[in-house]
């Protein structure tokens, strides 16, 4: 696949909305699921020119699929039904919506590794959540503008991160590399770059001063100790 042409989204709250948004005037054909049946969030989609389908229907017909939901449910996502697809997480740990989850701050693992532990036959790869769904569809800009914000990026496999480049750099953003799928802990709560809605060399400085940050002091100490039994 050189590169992605039906998105699949699980979520229709304001972040996945954006982003279906943002897809479909981009040219990519998009398909939305949500728990259960699709027709609540029907008449939603069709005004944003994308289509409410089942979970199943968007496994199926989807090149890759883009996770909007509260990170706390991740352990829902069905396994099976995405197994062997690229899998886009753009979900984020927010007390509020998840409850208090020792798990989801744990500072020797990012939450996408997580994520892709549970969805094992998947490729998981981090973009397109550390910044504001407001600030998405503010700043999304043509390929030419020379004031377009950037979007980072982490996964493990070369083919998966130039897929979702293509795909930032079509919804309106300059992709810049993280790193590895483990270098999504710089992109969530806690990292400078978290809400950040800046052009791609001040991202890039962000991402490269992360060890040398209260974060990522706390992350480096934290990784260089094993994981024990029963934590």
């Amino acid at each position: 696949m050189d590169r992605i042409r039906t998105l699949g989204i699980i979520g229709a709250g304001r972040l996945g909305s954006v982003l279906a948004a943002l897809a479909v005037s981009a040219g990519y054909r998009v398909l939305v699921a949500r728990s259960g049946d699709p027709a609540p969030i029907a008449r939603a989609m069709a005004a944003l020119g994308a289509q409410a389908v089942t979970v199943e229907r968007m496994a199926a017909e989807a090149d890759a699929v883009l996770l909007a939901l509260p990170l706390g449910s991740y352990r829902t996502l069905p396994a099976e039904l995405l197994r062997g697809m690229l899998v886009i997480d753009a979900m984020n740990y927010w007390w509020g919506a998840d409850g208090i989850r020792p798990d989801l701050t744990d500072p020797r693992t990012s939450t996408s590794e997580l994520v892709q532990e549970h969805l094992a036959g998947s490729r998981v790869v981090k973009a397109l959540g550390h910044m504001g769904y407001q600030d998405l569809q503010d700043d999304a800009r043509p390929a030419d503008a020379t004031d377009r914000c950037a979007i980072a990026i982490a996964g493990d496999r070369a083919e998966d991160l130039a897929l979702v480049s293509r795909l930032v750099d079509a919804v309106g953003f300059d992709p810049v590399i993280a790193g590895p799928l483990a270098a999504g802990i710089m992109l969530e709560p806690g990292g400078e770059a978290f809400g950040a809605a800046v052009g791609a060399r001040e991202l890039r400085a962000m991402l490269d001063r992360f060890a040398d940050s209260q974060r990522g002091i706390a992350v480096t100490r934290a990784r260089d100790h094993p994981r024990r039994s029963g934590t």
